[in-house]
């Protein structure tokens, strides 16, 4: 979930009587069903109960007002950036206070909506691609679930580096919809090389990738969560059509870079043994480290800009829902949080 909002720095005195309104999520014990509810207070009161937490963390907006030791940006400055992990601010708000360190410049060919929609994704791949797996041209990259907004960005950033992209598709819809993806308006050239539908069973993905390499398996694969059990043992539909742990090992190649969402992999020693003998590597993708040292601030800064340069020339783009008003904001919350939204969900103001 995300927001196009008016961005404000605390300056001089008398700004924080300046009253926010904001979306919170707020859940009172665990394992409780969450609710979503708008809280009202002003600036100077921003310390939140713990039972209330922010929603809606990239955003994009006009600068209002900027402190004295601001200087990169200035009033009337059109931004784009996320709220820190720490926020205690909604993002979901048409005023928010941020530091200068979490925002670059938006281009003006880019929408609000873009901006927003966009950020989150294009850190993410730039993640994923560029810093834990190298992405460079003549490289072969399987990323998973291809169809979704993440999977959208993802594979115009491996097709931009010269890799050779292949997708798994998790309905006939998405199948479709990989396979009209083209690099620009009148480009014959696919984005990717292969869809691989898992939806009907037919397909094996491990099959399909050996084949499409020869024999020589993928040298990335950035997955959108994998099955750590048989698929009698898992009793959600969605976790039988993620691939096995096992699957995805055997067809990573030699020296291979496997990017997995998986927070909670589990390896036996079996697999780490298999991935040994390739010389392969598994990374965590997490987003978030880029502001858990300061050292990473500038890095940090340059992909930002990157992905909005990115999406004023046209590589990326985007695979955005209709703006959302903020009155609606509540429900399309709830259906975020069910995973029931396969395009991004942006709330203007």
């Amino acid at each position: 979930m995300t927001a196009t909002a008016l961005i404000l720095w605390l300056g001089p005195d008398g700004t924080d009587a300046v009253t926010m309104k904001g979306l919170y999520f707020q859940q009172n014990s665990p394992g409780e069903e969450i609710s979503f509810v708008f809280q009202e207070r002003l600036l100077s009161e921003m310390k939140l109960e713990k039972e209330f937490f922010p929603v809606g963390r990239e955003i994009a907006g006009v600068v209002l007002e900027v402190g004295n030791k601001v200087s990169f940006f200035h009033p009337d400055d059109e931004v784009v950036g996320i709220l820190p992990l720490d926020s205690e601010e909604s993002g979901l708000c048409e005023i928010v206070r941020i530091h200068e360190h979490y925002l670059v410049h938006k281009p003006e060919k880019v929408t609000w909506t873009e901006a927003a929609g966009v950020i989150r994704d294009g850190i993410r791949s730039y993640t994923a691609l560029h810093f834990l797996s190298h992405v460079s041209p003549g490289k072969s990259v399987l990323i998973m679930d291809g169809a979704s907004a993440f999977g959208t960005i993802a594979i115009q950033l491996a097709y931009h580096r010269g890799a050779k992209v292949i997708s798994t598709a998790y309905s006939l819809e998405d199948k479709q919809y990989l396979e009209r993806l083209r690099p620009a308006i009148g480009v014959k050239q696919p984005l990717v090389v292969r869809v691989i539908d898992v939806s009907n069973g037919k397909d094996d993905v491990t099959e399909s990738c050996l084949e499409e390499t020869g024999g020589i398996g993928v040298d990335i694969i950035l997955d959108a969560g994998v099955r750590l059990y048989s698929k009698n043992d898992e009793p959600a539909l969605n976790l039988q059509l993620l691939p096995h742990k096992h699957d995805i090992i055997t067809l990573l190649g030699v020296g291979g870079h496997w990017i997995t969402t998986e927070e909670n992999l589990q390896l036996d020693p079996p697999d780490s043994h298999c991935l040994f003998l390739k010389g392969a590597t598994v990374s965590f993708l997490n987003d978030e480290v880029w502001n858990l040292s300061n050292v990473q601030q500038g890095r940090y800064l340059c992909i930002l800009k990157d992905v909005m340069e990115k999406l004023s020339t046209g590589v990326f783009r985007p695979l955005l829902d209709e703006p959302v008003p903020p009155y609606d904001a509540k429900v399309s919350m709830e259906i975020v949080q069910k995973n029931q939204a396969r395009k991004k969900q942006v709330i203007q103001f």
